[in-house]
C-alpha cells in the first residue's frame, strides 16, 4: 500500500501561474464590484480554492463563490463564541486535537455516536465554529484539515438525514478545499449501507478523500502510522496516548484562545478581523450577492435533486427498520 498521497491535496488538473491569474481576474470580473468590498474572502487564495473545487470551471466557481459571501453575510460565522455553542461540546462529539498529522494540518475528531442534542441548527452551528477554529490553527505551510471520525456507539439512530446533508453542503459549498483527508475508523457493518446512500450528497473529488480504517486489519492500520505520531495519538485509535476528551479542560483552552484572538484583534489587522469589518460594512449586500446567485442556474441541478431525494428516502426506511427492529427487542426482553 502506498501512503505518499495521504498528506498531498487531491489530484487535480493543475494551471500555470499565468493560467491561474487569468482565472482568478475572470472571476473579479464575473462577481463584479462585490469583489472589492471582500478583499480577503475575495483573496486570490480564497478564489483558488473556489476555482480548484469547481475543476477551473470560472462560471460555477464564481457562483459557488457569491453563494457563499451571501452566506458569509447572513450566518456571520466568525461571531461564534464558546458560549454559544458550549452545549454541544460536552460529550466531545467534535473536538480539535492537541496535535497536528505529521503534514502540519489540523485534526478535528469527530464521535457521531457522541450526539447529544436533537437541534440541526446548534448542531451546524457548532460544525461551523470547529471549522473556524480549525483553520485558524493550521500550519501556515497547510491550508487543509483532517477529520478523524471514531464510531464508538454509533449505530443508524444517531442518524439524522439533515445534518448529515447540512454537513456535506458547509463543507463542499462553504469552505471548499479545507478537507484533505477523512478518516472513518471501525464504522460498523450496517455504516457500509448507509455509505452508499451518502455517496449522493457528496462531490466525487470529497468522496475520494475518505479512507475506511479498522483496527483489527493491520495493513489498515498503517495508514494511521504514516499519518500520526503514534505516541500523541490516543489509544481510541490505536496510539500510545492515554488522554481522553477532558469537556472543562477544552472549555478554558477555547475561552484562552478566543481571548487572545480577542486581544490581537486591537492591535493588528489579522485575515479573520479583516473578514469581521468587512462583513460589518457590507452587510447591505446580501440581497444584491444573492439576487446574482440565483440568477445562474445549473442544468445538472435536477438529476442531482432526484438522486438526493431517493438517497433520503431510502435512508429513512432504513432508521425506521433500526427503530422498529429496535422496539422489537425492547418488547422481547419485556
Amino acid at each position: 500500500m502506498s501512503f505518499e498521497k495521504l498528506g498531498a491535496s487531491d489530484a487535480r488538473k493543475t494551471l500555470s501561474s499565468e493560467e491561474e491569474q487569468a482565472k482568478i481576474h475572470e472571476i473579479r470580473k464575473l462577481i463584479g464590484p462585490v469583489a472589492n468590498k471582500f478583499p480577503t474572502l475575495c483573496s486570490d487564495a480564497s478564489i483558488l480554492k473556489f476555482l480548484r473545487a469547481r475543476n477551473w470551471n470560472t462560471k460555477k466557481a464564481s457562483k459557488m463563490l457569491k453563494e457563499a459571501l451571501k452566506w458569509w453575510l447572513e450566518y456571520k460565522p466568525e461571531k461564534i463564541r464558546w458560549d454559544d455553542i458550549a452545549h454541544e461540546a460536552e460529550t466531545g462529539k467534535i473536538y480539535r486535537a492537541k496535535y497536528l498529522d505529521k503534514y502540519g494540518r489540523t485534526v478535528l475528531i469527530m464521535r457521531p455516536g457522541f450526539q447529544n442534542t436533537q437541534a440541526v441548527e446548534g448542531q451546524i452551528k457548532y460544525l461551523v465554529y470547529c471549522m473556524e477554529n480549525a483553520i485558524s490553527n493550521l500550519n501556515p505551510s497547510q491550508e487543509q484539515m483532517v477529520w478523524l471520525i471514531d464510531f464508538q456507539g454509533w449505530n443508524m439512530g444517531c442518524l439524522s438525514v439533515k445534518v448529515t446533508r447540512e454537513t456535506a453542503r458547509v463543507l463542499q459549498d462553504r469552505y471548499p478545499e479545507r478537507l484533505g483527508l477523512a478518516i472513518l475508523y471501525n464504522p460498523p457493518k450496517v455504516f457500509e449501507s448507509f455509505w452508499l446512500l451518502v455517496k449522493p450528497f457528496l462531490e466525487h473529488k470529497t468522496y475520494k478523500k475518505v479512507k475506511f480504517v479498522y483496527s483489527d486489519q493491520p495493513q489498515s492500520m498503517k495508514i494511521m502510522e504514516a499519518l500520526f505520531d503514534m505516541d500523541k495519538l490516543e489509544s481510541a485509535f490505536g496510539g500510545k496516548s492515554t488522554e481522553n476528551f477532558d469537556y472543562q479542560a477544552y472549555a478554558k483552552r477555547m475561552k484562552e484562545e478566543e481571548k487572545k484572538m480577542s486581544d490581537a484583534s486591537d492591535a493588528s489587522t489579522s485575515d479573520q478581523m479583516s473578514v469581521v469589518s468587512e462583513l460589518q460594512q457590507s452587510e447591505s449586500l446580501v440581497s444584491d450577492i444573492g439576487s446574482n446567485a440565483s440568477d445562474e442556474g445549473d442544468s445538472s441541478c435536477n438529476d442531482e435533486t432526484t438522486s438526493n431525494r431517493d438517497s433520503l428516502d431510502a435512508i429513512e426506511h432504513m432508521q425506521l427498520d433500526c427503530r422498529k427492529e429496535n422496539d422489537d427487542k425492547n418488547a422481547a426482553k419485556n
